[in-house]
């Protein structure tokens, strides 16, 4: 997952260790390029919190094919030999290039016959942050293993107005939960964590079993990086504090908003239920199961706005909201005008891997989603959009930009498009789109507004 830097409002009684932590967190990384000896000593650090776990938290371990690579040239060091023998041993690591058309990210990757976890250097200098993002993305690569890889779809409600507002209460709420020692206290917050959430859930349909996919999905991986890279229980609850803070001014919760809820979901749960990991299925919702192990029944409160009142008694949030959604429909307005109303270029993603950062994603009604970054390797070439805006409609089967007044068409305002060989740009199904097609006729998809 990218690096972000947000303002961090703090909880109410947060300590100065937690401030501390908060600073170290957004201290600047250097931008050395990364060595075998500075490898060697991640990879080991990697290995020690793998055994110390031995397989523990869920039932395999998390040790495996490991690579750091260096963004700027695509060097790679990995701590292991890959299968197709692309990779040089040297120094006690194994070196080599990636190749161009694999994507760069925090991410697993399939790449030269082996299933890997790649890191992007530079990593945060902070230790804690480090050993939370290792954790975080080892356990992304056992995780089909594990029966825990959800089909992510939507959450798009997360960019409106009322969508937005009751997630951070909810949070807001989370947070004092996790600050309570005392059980009955902690219990009391969790009900109006959970009056916020089924509040919200009832208001847009799909909602539960869309958020549920992205907190299986990347909370109990940001879950995982908390418990395996953190020792203590108390930095633990630090953290779990931190990410709800974290991402509060992110620009969009659409995708995001896993990596906040699920580190306090995950330690609420093991308080409540030690057991609970073993009791995930396809259809698990993080804060059900803790509704349940508590005994806290899921419903809409009659008090709502006395609650509203509670966490947010002087509107600021609520203002906040209403500015940003004001703002908001204008960037709507021109994103609309640009990539449905005006004329685009049309790529299928079929078969196409993307990066983007998930911070960023914006929701246009009866459209898709918006990325203003975003990178797509499909078999047609590459498509790279940074500070531009890209188009994935909701069913993700086509990506479109938006097209010049005049040019080739492989550039536009903030993207840039690399054709492989056999590949060239054809009109497209309205007046003055493109899309593409091979050298032997088979088109990019059809579009279908």
């Amino acid at each position: 997952m990218p690096r972000r830097t947000v303002s961090c409002p703090v909880p109410p009684r947060a300590t100065v260790a937690f401030a501390t932590f908060l600073a170290l967190a957004f201290a600047v990384p250097a931008r050395a390029a990364p060595d075998p000896a500075t490898a060697r000593d991640l990879f080991d650090q990697a290995r020690v919190m793998c055994e110390r776990d031995a397989g523990a938290l869920w039932g395999m371990s998390l040790c495996g094919p490991l690579m750091v690579v260096d963004p700027a040239d695509r060097a790679i060091i990995a701590n292991q030999a890959d299968a197709d023998g692309k990779l040089v041993a040297r120094d006690s690591v194994h070196v080599g290039v990636l190749s161009p058309t694999a994507l760069l990210a925090n991410t697993t990757t399939e790449w030269s016959g082996t299933r890997w976890t790649q890191l992007l250097w530079p990593l945060p200098q902070e230790p804690a942050l480090q050993q939370v993002l290792l954790m975080h993305e080892l356990f992304h690569r056992i995780q089909p293993a594990l029966g825990l890889a959800r089909e992510e779809t939507g959450n798009l409600h997360l960019d409106t107005l009322e969508g937005r507002y009751l997630l951070q209460l909810e949070w807001r709420a989370l947070g004092y939960a996790l600050m309570e020692d005392e059980a009955a206290a902690r219990r009391a917050r969790l009900v109006d964590a959970f009056a916020f959430r089924q509040a919200r859930r009832a208001r847009f349909a799909g909602a539960a079993a869309e958020e549920a996919a992205l907190e299986i999905n990347e909370g109990l991986a940001e879950y995982t990086g908390v418990r395996l890279g953190l020792a203590s229980p108390e930095q633990r609850r630090m953290h779990a504090m931190y990410a709800l803070a974290r991402f509060v001014n992110a620009p969009s919760f659409v995708r995001a908003f896993g990596y906040a809820s699920g580190p306090a979901y995950g330690l609420l749960l093991d308080q409540a239920d030690p057991q609970w990991r073993g009791k995930l299925d396809a259809d698990s919702d993080l804060g059900g199961m803790l509704a349940a192990a508590l005994d806290i029944e899921l419903a809409v409160s009659p008090d709502l706005d006395a609650l509203v009142q509670q966490y947010d008694p002087d509107g600021l949030v609520r203002q906040a909201e209403e500015l940003r959604e004001r703002e908001r429909q204008d960037r709507l307005a021109g994103w609309r005008a640009r990539l449905v109303d005006g004329p685009v270029l049309v790529l299928p993603l079929a078969r196409s891997r993307i990066q983007f950062n998930p911070e960023t994603l914006a929701a246009l009604d009866g459209a898709g989603t918006v990325y203003p970054t975003l990178r797509v390797a499909g078999e047609w070439g590459e498509l790279q959009v940074d500070g531009g805006a890209a188009l994935v409609d909701a069913n993700r089967t086509h990506v479109r930009v938006a097209l010049p007044h005049s040019g080739d068409g492989r550039r536009g305002d903030g993207w840039a498009l690399a054709l492989k060989r056999r590949w060239t740009l054809v009109p497209g199904e309205r007046e003055g789109d493109l899309t593409v097609v091979t050298g032997f006729g088979r088109r990019g998809p059809p579009d279908n507004r």
